[in-house]
Parts: structure tokens; sequence; C-alpha cells
């Protein structure tokens, strides 16, 4: 029996389709609430931390879910639903030769970026957190921040770890797909 891929007309086709509308809503309305928290202290103070009022709000109650955890999961599992309902637009040979090359290599560009981008916050994270231990004060691990790449608007740890880290499967993932046979249409 032949492998099916999904159709529009598949019953799984709609819950992907309404599954990535959900994660579609969670990260506007993520990215809203963090430009409007982030300019109201940015009036307020003259500077910001990228990602923290996002990191250390807690929807739907008070120790449950940080923001940066619901944009974590729903970008990836986002990603993945894109990737299952819209294999048609990639499949085949609609993108080939020189274009797929290039996007090949701009993916894998992507993966290696994020992949550094993660080590190097974790990194950070780590080495915070034990220097606060050794010096007898344990941090408060959800306000550590590293004013890189510019000091006037530093990020927040744990927030840039879960966005690079995000990033990295999505586009890791993209480049497996890039470089995997392709799906062929099929005469319907």
């Amino acid at each position: 029996m032949k492998s099916r891929h999904l159709e529009n007309k598949d019953p799984g086709y709609k819950v992907f389709l309404y599954i990535f509308y959900v994660c579609g809503f969670i990260m506007a309305s993520s990215l809203v609430y963090g430009v409007y928290v982030t300019t109201i202290e940015w009036m307020e103070n003259g500077t910001y931390v990228m990602g923290e009022a996002i990191h250390n709000t807690t929807i739907p109650f008070e120790n449950f879910a940080r923001v940066s955890t619901w944009i974590f999961f729903s970008t990836i599992i986002g990603w993945y639903c894109v990737s299952r309902i819209g294999w048609k637009r990639t499949a085949g040979n609609k993108i080939v030769g020189a274009r797929m090359a290039l996007l090949q290599l701009m993916l894998l560009g992507f993966s290696i970026i994020t992949l550094y981008e993660v080590l190097y916050n974790f990194t950070v994270l780590n080495a915070q957190i034990t220097a606060g231990t050794i010096n007898g004060m344990v941090p408060d691990i959800d306000r550590l921040l590293v004013a890189y790449p510019d000091p006037d608007r530093p990020w927040n740890l744990v927030f840039a770890t879960k966005v690079f880290l995000a990033a990295f499967i999505i586009s890791t993932h993209a480049f497996y797909l890039s470089i995997k046979p392709r799906k062929i249409l099929e005469d319907e």
C-alpha cells in the first residue's frame, strides 16, 4: 500500500489547520503584549530588557506557564502544522536547481547561527547562575540578562535561550525537509 500525503479533504488536515490557527493566535497576541509592555518600559525608563516582560508573565494563572514558554511551544507546533498542510507548495519540482541550493544554504546557515546562539546564551546563563551560587547568593534565574549585542538593550537569558532554541529546531527541520527526497504530486 502506497503512503498517502495529507490532503485538503482528510480529517487530519483540518486538525493541523485549526491547531495552526491557535498557534498563530498565541504568537500574535504574545507579540502585541510584548511590544506594548516593552514600549511602556522604554517610555518610563529609557531602557528595557528584551523578553523580560514576556518571560516573567504567567498565563493562565500564577505558576503555570510563562508567555515565553507559550511562544516556544506555539512556534514549534505551528511550524510542524505548516510543514504538514503546506507540503504541496514545495512538493515535486516547484523549487529546484539554484533556488533550492540557495534555500538549503540559507537554512543551514540559520541552523548554525541559532545553534551558536543557543549554546552561547545557555553557557552565559549557566555561568551567571554558578557565579551567583559561589558568591553565596542564589540568583533569580528569571531576571538574569546579558548586555549583548547592545548594552542599552540587554536580553533576558532564559527568553533568549528559548527563542533561539525554537529557531534552531525550526530551521534544522526545514533544512531536513529541503534535503530529503521530495514528495511527488499525484494526479487526482
